[in-house]
């Protein structure tokens, strides 16, 4: 999996690096000739399309930013097919939105659709859908760059690794050495302090979005790479160990499917609390949250909603997929699960949260 950042693919506002993309496409071509199956995510489609409508600023207004988006998406996937035609390769554009990977229907059909456009020969280009996707936009529920929609798509598909190339060459230590750390075995408050913004009209991630990618991504087992795409044969150079980055090492075994797809695939509707007893019960024992743990809910909520499940100091330690609804909750907070039972005879379930629906953070 690659991502590549709109810095990377352009000049400037609108301003194409043809000999950039086509670097970027005959190391593709090498990489699928040695046996490699690869997916692009790339940004580029604002940007591109700020430059065609003669704008010098990244829209604020949603409607603008949407225009710049289609005008932008058509020349994206030419620069894409015209890259790759020398190499007799064919792309096939996949606009996504957030909802596309939420629902676990449409999240499983994404799986498929990709691995049929692989097992075709084509290059799958990803980019997140802006022209459609303004309810996410307003309510800041967008991916918020594609370093995160990256890092999703590589979780679906079970990439082994996730390059994420950019005009940053890494993650450098600003703080401390003033050098690029070359390889990140964990990700700890220390490395994400490390993380800063970006200043860029055309982009919109940063450090910061990049490490939370690096950070869903090795919790599906996928080692993740930051380097700069401006590096020459940059992608080859770091699997052979010899490019100039930082990688991030997967972090111990990959966290079931299901549970992944819980844990950083939803929106959740809202928050239910628990006792500090509670919370090593769920942290080092694995268990299902009782009723007895709970004490209060914030939000609204139906029952088979996502919710996140947090600490009597507010921190969020899990996430899933609640038996019982908002306002069910105040009656049950604290009772055993024979109270429980009683009070709701007909429930197959005396959990709040089973375990099997229960993903911890």
């Amino acid at each position: 999996m690659i991502k590549l950042g709109t810095g990377v693919l352009t000049r400037g506002i609108g301003e194409l690096d043809a000999a950039r993309i086509a670097a970027v496409c005959a190391q593709v071509a090498a990489l699928r000739a040695s046996g490699m199956e690869v997916i692009i995510v790339s940004s580029g489609a604002v940007g591109l399309g700020m430059g065609r409508l003669g704008l010098k600023r990244r829209p604020t207004d949603v409607t603008k930013k949407q225009a710049c988006a289609a005008v932008g998406q058509s020349l994206l996937m030419q620069t894409w097919q015209t890259g790759f035609t020398p190499h007799g390769i064919t792309v096939a554009q996949v606009l996504l939105t957030h909802e596309d990977l939420r629902s676990r229907d449409r999240h499983l059909s994404v799986k498929d659709t990709l691995e049929a456009l692989i097992a075709y020969g084509t290059v799958p280009v990803i980019n997140e859908n802006d022209t459609v996707s303004a309810a996410e936009i307003r309510a800041l529920l967008r991916f918020g760059d594609n370093d995160m929609l990256s890092a999703m798509v590589a979780s679906v598909t079970h990439a082994q690794y996730l390059f994420i190339l950019s005009t940053a060459p890494g993650l450098v230590d600003f703080k401390g050495t003033k050098q690029i750390v070359s390889v990140v075995e964990k990700i700890t408050p220390e490395i994400e302090a490390m993380a800063g913004g970006t200043t860029s009209e055309t982009a919109v991630g940063g450090m910061v979005s990049k490490i939370a990618a690096a950070k869903l991504a090795g919790r599906a087992g996928c080692g993740v790479f930051i380097a700069s795409g401006a590096e020459p044969d940059i992608i080859t150079r770091l699997l052979r160990g010899e490019g100039s980055g930082t990688f991030f090492a997967p972090g111990g075994l990959p966290m079931e499917a299901r549970k992944r797809w819980l844990a950083y695939f939803q929106r959740p509707s809202g928050t239910i609390y628990i006792n500090e007893n509670a919370v090593p019960v769920l942290r080092e024992q694995g268990r299902s949250l009782l009723a007895v743990g709970v004490t209060h809910a914030f939000g609204e909520f139906a029952a088979g909603e996502v919710v996140n499940v947090a600490g009597p100091d507010g921190t969020v330690i899990a996430r899933g997929k609640t038996a019982y609804s908002h306002d069910e909750i105040p009656s049950i907070a604290g009772l055993k699960s024979d109270a429980v039972a009683a009070r709701h005879p007909h429930r197959k379930r005396r959990e709040i949260i089973h375990r099997n629906d229960l993903a911890l953070l």
